[in-house]
């Protein structure tokens, strides 16, 4: 199953910091611009590693952000303990061509320690049944069934509401240690569109991108 697309940061970097800032207001890409007014869901940009959870009709199998990835050790344990063939088969088509996207967090993984400081986990953002990507609705029943995390929504509103959310600072809803900052905003149209090219219109924003002003 094909590795996560790119998200776009909302707005493109200034060469002259050596990109290290946003230039503010210059949206990365003309479809931001276009939709910034509309109404954009948020939710919390977990700080861990890109994990793929693949389900053919028969197998489950699992990958990182690439497929050269390595995951490690004591998050493949979690994988395997949590992603049964059977709940699979259960919940989704014996034609299979399923892949859940998550992060997986947690202790020796980033800063993990603060989310989880005695273990790893398995927290979903997304998911393609064939050629459709789900909608929340969707991601919601599958982390239910499957008995595992969906990333949270900290909001709604328009893409500058966002940015000013996330320049301020949140504290991460889902960390053990509460006095722990959020990586950042993932950004959604509440009503999920695709562009021209055919990529998701979908973005992010990192509280770190401000901390340089």
């Amino acid at each position: 199953m094909k590795e996560y697309h790119k998200i776009q940061t909302v707005f493109k970097r200034d060469p002259e910091t050596k990109f290290k800032t946003l230039l503010m207001g210059d949206y990365s890409l003309p479809e931001f611009d276009y939709l910034k007014d509309n109404e954009w869901t948020w939710t919390e940009k977990v700080d861990g590693t890109n994990i793929r959870v693949m389900w053919d009709g028969i197998r489950v199998t699992f990958g990182g952000k690439t497929d050269r990835a390595q995951i490690p050790a004591h998050l493949i344990e979690v994988l395997m303990e949590t992603f049964k063939p059977r709940l699979m088969q259960d919940k989704f088509s014996p034609d299979g061509n399923v892949c859940l996207y998550g992060e997986g967090y947690g202790v020796k993984i980033q800063k993990g320690g603060n989310y989880i400081p005695d273990g790893a986990d398995f927290i979903l953002f997304d998911c393609k049944v064939g050629p459709w990507w789900m909608e929340r609705e969707s991601l919601e029943d599958i982390a239910t069934f499957l008995g595992i995390d969906i990333v949270p929504i900290i909001g709604r509103g328009t893409l500058d509401e966002a940015v000013e959310f996330c320049r301020k600072g949140y504290k991460s809803t889902i960390a053990d240690n509460v006095d722990y900052d959020a990586e950042g905003l993932v950004l959604k149209p509440s009503m999920e569109l695709i562009a021209r090219s055919g990529a998701r219109i979908i973005s992010k924003i990192k509280h770190k991108d401000f901390t340089h002003e």
